[in-house]
């Protein structure tokens, strides 16, 4: 069943459920930073939710169409964020997404150096042989689809590709869900491609810091004042275009995905497909450790790394994540729609329970 449409989006520090339904709006960070050892399914939604007070939401602070031109493309003069074209993480090709640029100035050299600081620990490139054999199962999808079965009072769509062969496994709800901030993702991979034709610069001033920071700041942080500064620089027909280009439909003013199309976006930026090897490596890196570990991450045996990011908005909660063992990888995206947030605990149960699921079968 798809969920009648997007709740009220609240501007920074948290998501904040509601009963009724309004037109979306992105929203801002939970700035809860949830503790090494793995919390309770009951104490971590109770953090997430009760962390900061509610404030003004930002819809109509961003653009309608924001498109930078080319002769602003948030660019100081000579600076030039992509110097080259990276090789392909995989196979050592040019991303066909990058354009080769200039040398890069001094003053370009140095807004590198800045925006390093502000770099997480690289994330790896992909690391599973092509001649791995893909171990999602008849045996597996009856198991996942047993736990969706068992939870039917909450909708429960589920995405899996074992990068091995790219397959979309989908089990449960197929139809679009309101995406949350795993949309953020997307907005993201869209800026980073504006940098890679020349047309915006990650070192361009943006808000209180840099479009680079912003990015980190969403995507880590779950930053909704530094998406709605993303989005702006994109803008509306932008962001649907670009989704548009990899296969995905997308309108930010409903901000609604499938499970499987998160999951294939997710799959094109890890094969080095989305992005050119560096933009993918920082992204991958921003997804690493996030301002909530309590879902997917928690869930995850020793040896496997996470990369993703969550959602959480009115009755909607969600996981979008890439697992990454020592020889084969997957991505695994689940979408959870209920009541409120009082089933919240519950929902993190069943998405921790999908998650040792997979993992199980997987690695």
């Amino acid at each position: 069943m798809e969920p009648e449409g997007p709740g009220r989006h609240y501007g920074s520090g948290r998501h904040r459920p509601d009963a009724v339904s309004r037109p979306a709006r992105p929203p801002r960070t939970v700035t809860v930073r949830i503790r090494p050892q793995l919390p309770t399914a009951a104490a971590a939604v109770l953090a997430l939710i009760s962390a900061t007070s509610f404030y003004v939401a930002i819809q109509a602070r961003v653009p309608a169409d924001a498109v930078t031109p080319p002769e602003a493309a948030l660019s100081a003069p000579g600076e030039h964020s992509v110097p080259s074209a990276p090789a392909h993480p995989s196979t050592g090709a040019s991303s066909p997404r990058a354009k080769v640029r200039a040398a890069p100035t001094a003053k370009a050299k140095a807004s590198a150096a800045a925006m390093a600081n502000a770099k997480s620990t690289a994330a790896p490139a992909a690391v599973v042989p092509a001649a791995a054999v893909p171990r999602i199962s008849p045996k597996m999808d009856a198991r996942i689809n047993a736990v969706i079965g068992a939870n039917s009072r909450y909708q429960v769509g589920v995405a899996l590709i074992d990068v091995t062969d790219g397959v979309v496994h989908e089990y449960g709800v197929k139809a679009k869900f309101v995406a949350a901030s795993t949309a953020k993702i997307l907005a993201a991979a869209s800026y980073y491609h504006l940098v890679e034709t020349g047309r915006a610069s990650l070192g361009a001033r943006m808000g209180v810091s840099t479009a680079g920071v912003q990015i980190r700041q969403m995507v880590q942080q779950s930053n909704n004042e530094s998406w709605a500064l993303i989005m702006g620089a994109v803008g509306q027909a932008g962001l649907t275009d670009y989704a548009s280009s990899i296969g995905i439909s997308y309108d930010r003013t409903m901000n609604t995905l499938t499970p499987a199309e998160t999951a294939r976006t997710l799959h094109l930026l890890y094969s080095g497909r989305l992005l050119n090897a560096e933009n993918t490596a920082q992204l991958l890196s921003y997804m690493r450790n996030t301002n909530y570990e309590a879902l997917i991450p928690a869930a995850v045996p020793a040896g496997i790394s996470v990369f993703h990011k969550y959602g959480l908005l009115f009755g909607n909660l969600h996981d979008a994540s890439i697992l990454v063992g020592r020889e084969r990888a997957c991505v695994f995206v689940v979408y959870t729609l209920g009541k409120d947030t009082s089933d919240m605990a519950a929902r993190t149960r069943v998405i921790q329970e999908l998650t040792r699921t997979v993992t199980a079968g997987v690695f």
